[in-house]
C-alpha cells in the first residue's frame, strides 16, 4: 500500500529548529515531486515548500523563505524539511504530499493537485 509517513514534529521554543522527514513506502518517490503543506487550526491548508524529483528545483512560501530548507534523498525514498528560526505562527500540522510521475523542474505547492498524502505531524512553537 502506497503511503507517506511524516515524522520529526514536536514542541519547540521560539527561534528553535526542527527537521521533518517524509518517508515513502509501497512506492518510489523517483520522478515524483514532493511538497510540504501545513494547516493551522481554523485555517486552510497551505503550501510551504516543494521540490522537483531530482531536487534541482525548489520553491518556498514567502512566509518561510530564508528559514526553511527542503531536500531529498532518493536513495532513502525520503524528503526533508529543515525548519530554523521557528515562530509561533509556524504552529500547525505539517503534511507531505507527492505528485507523479512529473517532468524535471516541476514543483507543486497546490494541495488539490497532489496524489498521495501523509497523515501529518504536529509542530508547536511556543513564544
Amino acid at each position: 500500500q502506497a503511503q507517506l509517513v511524516e515524522s520529526g514534529g514536536g514542541l519547540v521554543q521560539f527561534g528553535g529548529s526542527l527537521r521533518l522527514s517524509c518517508a515513502a513506502s509501497g512506492f518510489t518517490l523517483d520522478y515524483h515531486a514532493v511538497g510540504w503543506f501545513r494547516q493551522a487550526p481554523g485555517k486552510e491548508r497551505e503550501g510551504v515548500s516543494c521540490i522537483s524529483y531530482s531536487g534541482g528545483t525548489t520553491n518556498y512560501a514567502d512566509s518561510v523563505k530564508g528559514r526553511f530548507t527542503i531536500s531529498r534523498d532518493n536513495a532513502k525514498n525520503t524528503v526533508y524539511l529543515q525548519m530554523n528560526s521557528l515562530k509561533p505562527e509556524d504552529t500547525a500540522v505539517y503534511y507531505c504530499a507527492s505528485i507523479g510521475p512529473t517532468v524535471e523542474g516541476m514543483c507543486v505547492m497546490t494541495p488539490k493537485f497532489m496524489d498521495y498524502w501523509g497523515k501529518g505531524t504536529l509542530v508547536t512553537v511556543s513564544s
